[in-house]
């Protein structure tokens, strides 16, 4: 067993044996990041590079965290989620790795954001975020910290948003790689990813049948593609709310229905919300929903559903299941709500598999490395993860599957490269 980690806050220490075998498990389905790691322990590209990384505390997190420690980095990792949790991941990773853990399953907001601030208390020089919670709390209350940082990564479309609306407002001084926009992060981990993982946090938290069922997927970006296929994979009558037209026409050439989220409220019996937006189900849906409609989200934070405002037209409220509770509305009307409104793949399911979560780590694991090796030369803001990188990681994925792709020739790349040649 290695060294125990000096500090945590974890759940359960005792927990780490039942851990280590969930880890070594994943890593049977992370065969790209395993070579990253093989070669990070030869190399050390990020030796004594102090590390934060708020990310889900889930066994291909770990695996991640495996990698960035093989490459020399004196990590610290938090939960990027109250509910997203596996305590006995995050004892293995302390008790198993040495690896200093600040997470808990069902942890409160106020711990959440404690363990936010433990981690910048580690002065990072690299900050992995998920959400943006941790860039956010450093801009917002560690301005003295900013000089410290060699950039940053962010893994979601939601703490995108966020730092672009904090370039906007010109506070982002240092420069951020936008791994969910790596095709290899978000063409797979969204799509495919959260389109199964999301369906298994439904069908785990309440065993209902899909096959049957009117599946309103609210928004139709990568997620919502991967959600509306899964549901139609299962049986489901799936139809999409949208506001960007193109995506709306997009959807209606894929198959769905496409209408206003007014109209959708009267005829779904299962919500999903993949927006990364403010209460795009408010009281005036629930109003209009079927008694027992089932709603959730799969976006990263839990205000996509009004649960406030849906509490406030509730006479009472009771658990039914594990991540399952009903409101009463005053009506007499109920609505079940699932996962407390957060990412129903991670609190009521495992998340997403290890062999996408393969490729979305790699790109995380490769921009850490990207960034020591460009520190001071990057301009402040947010910049993609180059293509050759992309390229590489696709590449080893199909290396890993045992998958030949073809190659140009000399008179293919000449062609293509030429502009004397026409009909």
């Amino acid at each position: 067993m290695a060294k125990i980690a000096p500090h945590y806050d974890i759940a359960n220490i005792d927990l780490a044996p039942a851990g280590k075998t969930r880890i070594e498990w994943a890593a049977r389905e992370m065969p790209v990041l395993r070579l990253i790691e093989e070669r990070f322990a030869q190399e050390r590209p990020l030796d004594g590079v102090r590390l934060v990384a708020c990310c889900h505390i889930t066994t291909e997190t770990a695996n991640l965290a495996r990698t960035l420690k093989a490459g020399g980095a004196d990590a610290v990792l938090i939960a990027s989620n109250p509910l997203s949790t596996q305590d006995e991941v995050a004892a293995a990773l302390v008790a198993e790795y040495g690896i200093p853990v600040y997470a808990r399953k069902g942890e409160d907001v106020a711990t959440y954001n404690r363990h936010v601030r433990i981690a910048l208390d580690h002065r990072p020089q690299i900050i992995i975020d998920d959400g943006g919670d941790v860039v956010a709390t450093l801009v917002k209350e560690r301005q003295d910290q900013i000089s410290d940082i060699y950039g940053t990564t962010e893994e979601t479309t939601t703490g995108l948003q966020r730092l672009r609306a904090m370039k906007n407002s010109g506070k982002i001084t240092f420069p951020v790689i936008a791994v969910n926009d790596a095709q290899t992060k978000h063409l797979f981990d969204n799509r495919y990813g959260t389109g199964q993982s999301t369906l298994d946090g439904v069908v785990r938290a309440t065993n209902y049948l899909i096959a049957g069922k009117v599946v309103v997927v609210v928004g139709y970006g990568w997620c919502g593609k991967g959600v509306a296929m899964r549901a139609r994979g299962m049986g489901a009558n799936v139809i999409v709310t949208e506001v960007n037209p193109i995506k709306a026409i997009e959807a209606v050439m894929d198959g769905f229905r496409v209408m206003q989220i007014d109209k959708a409220a009267e005829e779904g019996d299962i919500f999903i919300t993949v927006t990364g937006n403010r209460h795009v189900v408010d009281v005036q849906h629930f109003l209009k929903m079927k008694d027992g409609a089932i709603v959730c989200n799969s976006g990263h934070f839990d205000l996509e559903l009004n649960l406030k405002g849906l509490s406030e037209i509730s006479s009472s409220r009771r658990p039914l299941r594990p991540f399952v509770e009903e409101y009463r509305l005053k009506s007499g009307k109920s609505i079940i709500v699932l996962g407390e409104g957060r990412l129903v793949n991670l609190a009521a399911a495992e998340g997403h598999p290890a062999s996408v979560m393969d490729m979305s780590f790699a790109n995380q694991a490769l921009s850490t490395e990207y960034l020591v090796k460009n520190r001071g030369k990057l301009e402040p803001g947010i910049h993609k993860l180059p293509q050759e990188v992309d390229l590489e990681i696709a590449s080893l994925k199909l290396q890993a599957m045992g998958i030949k792709i073809d190659t140009l020739t000399p008179e293919m790349l000449e062609y293509i490269n030429s502009w004397e040649h026409g009909t």
